[in-house]
């Protein structure tokens, strides 16, 4: 792989999750990586201007983009440094979105807005070879790509069943898996299956996984004005799983309705963890809270949020993606 680039801001989370890559590829695939440095200067009116140090072109270059910028600064870096890249002749550009910002906007649910999901997309798309990110909002984003860019939304249930089984196997014991929504029912239904998979039952046991749904009205964005449950919790341990974690008012509530209907040990995982209104309340709400690195980076205080790393899978992705392996049988 001597002629990949990965391409990322030092002054990001994205540098060391790109590190975290690099080292993945030398120790498990013995090949090396170069990992160059994004450089972006702020004028005095904060317009910015990114550049790249190093000589990139005829190089495959993948941009690791951190997410935990502005939406609007991460969209606009996005589409100055696609043009640089362009510009200096690279072989070809391929993205890597660990979290894809605006995915929530994908359709027109009132009159005269914009569906930001395709515009963003009309945006970055020209002159990609691939997208690469993890566990987008709904599977039709993709249909938003034009058919000559690949894009690759990665699964993170692999490494979240890989993860319990070695750190929180005492609540895998009869377990139900939940989702806080009926849209995220094909979500956790993803997930129960692979709990099946990994089960070593005899004949005729019953299975120790079920399956749970939530049904919410919401009021206004972000306000919740009624919350059911389909299906049984009772003295069951519980996991409720979502691709975002927001504001955290839906997995609060959630954790209040599933506690009255008799769980015992509760756990929330969210992919993608923002947290805009910080984690104590959702810390107080469940025993264990989870997310992975794709977005979330630690503050003071966060402790007890557990945080799995998802680089070795982006690692193996970029791997297979320029040899010219299977993405997909990563996650069989």
């Amino acid at each position: 792989m001597k002629d990949v680039v990965l391409l990322a801001d030092p002054n990001t989370a994205a540098w060391d999750f790109s590190e975290k890559i690099q080292n993945h590829i030398r120790d498990t695939k013995e090949k090396e990586v170069r990992l160059d440095r994004l450089e972006i200067t702020v004028f005095g009116d904060d317009e910015f201007l990114p550049h790249v140090v190093d000589n990139i072109r005829k190089k495959d270059v993948y941009l690791i983009q951190s997410s935990n910028k502005n939406p609007g600064t991460w969209l606009t870096e996005l589409v100055l440094t696609k043009n640089l890249c362009l510009k200096a002749d690279v072989n070809s550009l391929s993205l890597v979105l660990p979290y894809m910002r605006f995915v929530r906007q994908d359709r027109k649910h009132q009159s005269r807005v914009p569906i930001s999901t395709r515009a963003v997309a009309d945006a970055i798309s020209p002159g990609l070879k691939r997208i690469i990110t993890m566990d987008l909002h709904s599977p039709q984003i993709e249909n938003a790509y034009p058919e000559n860019v690949a894009l690759d939304n990665l699964q993170s249930f692999p490494d979240l069943v890989r993860y319990l089984k070695e750190n929180n196997s005492s609540y895998l014991d009869n377990l139900a898996i939940v989702s806080p929504d009926v849209g995220g029912a094909g979500r956790a239904n993803s997930l129960y299956k692979r709990f099946l998979k990994t089960e070593k039952k005899s004949n005729g046991d019953e299975s120790k996984y079920s399956l749970a749904i939530m049904s919410k009205f919401r009021d206004k964005p972000g306000s919740i004005e009624k919350m059911f449950l389909i299906g049984d919790v009772n003295k069951k341990n519980v996991l409720v799983v979502d691709d975002i974690i927001d504001s955290g008012n839906s997995g609060i509530k959630a954790a209040d309705l599933l506690r009255k209907e008799g769980a015992q040990k509760l756990m929330f995982y969210a992919t993608h963890g923002l947290f805009t209104k910080g984690t104590k309340d959702i810390l107080n709400a469940y025993d264990v809270v989870m997310t992975s690195n794709a977005h979330y980076s630690p503050k003071e205080g966060d402790r007890k949020i557990e945080i799995i790393d998802m680089a070795p899978t982006f690692a193996e992705a970029i791997y297979r993606s320029q040899e010219g392996l299977s993405v997909s049988r990563l996650f069989d």
